[in-house]
């Protein structure tokens, strides 16, 4: 029958204790991988959809090949591996403030993300995005200034349910101004939410960006037996 719980890896964070677990649901007959911070649960491989329309959504409205695209958290990979399933991207920057989470990739402790790490277009920056974003240094340390095509992020739950205080300013015009000077002209900006769509943060995404939309992602939940749903929100300059 095999191990029905493991805890794969673990370390403690300025945000708290950050484990990564497999686990056996006997109900649904698979194998489960969960990220927590402290006690809460930040993702789980039974609820993938939303974090993987994140790079679709993002990526859909560019045009051309080539495409620099940076991945703010990398969680359990769906959004930086559907990234590199479309053949028009040409690099992947991956930020993560976590190294621990880096090293379960390079590791490859998850097997639906294989091939992530070891794909040649694929670069770790271990550093915090929203700092990145405030202080103005960008994104690739090698090449300060460097403009990208798209910005996935997934870190928060939500605009307004953010795991550090700190990270409240990205979301107001300012903080959104600031991480367009990192996007080329018609550049996406997209990002998962665990809420509905907010009007609030509708109206200061309109205030930055050419367009902005927010689609809703419904998706079975195989915990409740019925349906949830997160955001996506698609802004291009």
């Amino acid at each position: 029958m095999g191990v029905r719980f493991e805890e794969l890896a673990w370390r403690e964070t300025p945000i708290g204790l950050i484990s990564l677990r497999r686990r056996r649901d006997p109900s649904l007959g698979v194998e489960v991988y969960e990220v927590k911070l402290d006690d809460e649960f930040l993702m789980s491989s039974l609820f993938p959809v939303a974090e993987i329309e994140l790079a679709r959504l993002g990526l859909a409205p560019l045009a051309g090949h080539g495409l620099d695209v940076v991945v703010g958290g990398l969680g359990l990979g769906y959004t930086a591996r559907t990234a590199l399933s479309d053949d028009r991207v040409g690099s992947l920057l991956v930020v993560e403030a976590i190294e621990d989470v880096i090293d379960w990739h390079r590791r490859e402790l998850l097997p639906f993300a294989a091939g992530l790490a070891s794909d040649a277009r694929t670069r770790f920056v271990r550093a915090d995005f929203f700092a990145a974003v405030a202080d103005g240094t960008g994104f690739d340390p090698g090449e300060p200034g460097r403009r990208f095509h798209a910005v996935l992020l997934d870190v928060d739950h939500s605009p307004r349910n953010v795991l550090h205080p700190a990270h409240a300013a990205f979301y107001t015009p300012d903080g959104l101004r600031r991480l367009a000077a990192h996007l080329h002209p018609d550049g996406v900006f997209a990002l998962w939410s665990d809420d509905p769509p907010d009007p609030a943060f509708g109206e200061a995404l309109a205030a930055v960006f050419r367009t902005a939309r927010a689609h809703v992602v419904p998706f079975a939940n195989p915990l409740t037996g019925g349906e949830s749903a997160n955001t996506v929100y698609v802004a291009q300059r």
